[in-house]
């Protein structure tokens, strides 16, 4: 990490490290077997692309790679990176950009894959609207959240398909809102995660919703993955493999059985969305597990071609002021093998 990103943000941060953290806790299995506590914060409350979680603990994933694994509902991955950065939870899984603006400010915290390598970030609207490309976004009502990724990518979506941010009228919304404004008419189209919000807002709305991927039309990055703390990367490497390793059998266990892997969230959260938007969201999620560096890998196997390039993106759109390299961000050494 760079001396010059010493940061007020730390000190509350390492005020409460040891708040929570749980490390070298053990319980036993029934077969016997000592296993290791360990918990993973999610981005938000369980939705369907989290279905390889529950599956892998389910299937006993987990436990065969010696973890007692307990998964907790996120607020955001800000606070997710927040939380695994201070020690307050084993694991996280977060949003890369999210990941790299918080190493910008000095958290403590690395990759040890990304398994969504495909960014889901999309143009959502309604089928009816006809919008069939990005010139087709000219005028529109688009509902997004300032400061979040998608609003600070859309502008560079924008000028790769020939337009400015003055050809669409952008309507500053909150996350949660950001659904009610299209479905009442007050936006054309948000942006949104086509793994999230689109499943739902066709569930609600009883309405066909289409996309504008960014990754079709010339602009892709990383999206979630599996983060750990500077601490547990240095002090307990082991854990951290084991739980890279773990998990990257997981989705690789729930993309050939995704029925059972969304039916394994039964019960996950009493905020779960209905069985069918879980089906959509985990089957567009396993659209995004790869890119053409990484087709035909194990889940959460990376390339630092791909990462580089995350990086640009995220540099150019501000929210990284200060890139360092790879390495900085990801830690291959714990990251799945290929």
């Amino acid at each position: 990490m760079h001396l010059r990103r010493l940061p007020a943000v730390l000190v509350p941060l390492l005020l409460v490290a040891g708040c929570g953290g749980e490390g070298g806790e053990t319980t036993t299995s029934d077969s016997g077997k000592k296993l290791d506590k360990a918990t993973l914060t999610l981005n938000w409350y369980p939705y369907g692309e989290h279905a390889p979680f529950y599956y892998g603990k389910q299937q006993k994933i987990y436990e065969k790679h010696g973890i007692d694994l307990e998964i907790r509902a996120g607020q955001g991955s800000q606070k997710t990176v927040q939380a695994t950065g201070a020690d307050r939870t084993d694991f996280g899984w977060a949003d890369t950009p999210v990941l790299l603006a918080g190493v910008d400010q000095g958290i403590g915290v690395r990759s040890i894959g990304v398994f969504l390598q495909t960014t889901p970030a999309s143009a959502q609207f309604f089928a009816a609207q006809d919008i069939e490309k990005p010139a087709d976004l000219k005028g529109k009502k688009i509902a997004g959240t300032a400061g979040d990724a998608l609003s600070k990518t859309f502008p560079i979506f924008l000028k790769k398909n020939g337009l400015s941010e003055s050809d669409v009228q952008m309507r500053n919304t909150d996350p949660a809102g950001k659904i009610a404004a299209v479905i009442s008419g007050q936006t054309d189209a948000l942006l949104g995660y086509a793994s999230d919000q689109g499943p739902t807002m066709q569930n609600k709305s009883g309405k066909k919703v289409s996309y504008l991927r960014f990754s079709d039309f010339g602009l892709n990055f990383y999206s979630n993955g599996l983060i750990a703390s500077e601490r547990t990367l240095k002090s307990d490497a082991d854990l951290a493999q084991r739980m890279a390793a773990a998990t990257s059998e997981a989705w690789a266990a729930a993309e050939k059985n995704p029925g059972p892997a969304v039916a394994a969230m039964d019960g996950a959260s009493e905020q779960l969305p209905p069985q069918e938007v879980l089906t959509d969201q985990f089957e567009t999620t396993l659209t995004l597990l790869h890119t053409d560096a990484t087709d035909g890998e194990a889940p959460g196997v990376n390339a630092e071609a791909d990462w580089q390039q995350t990086i640009d993106v995220f540099a150019r759109a501000g929210m990284v002021s200060d890139p360092g390299p790879v390495s900085e961000y990801w830690d291959k050494s714990a990251a799945p093998k290929g």
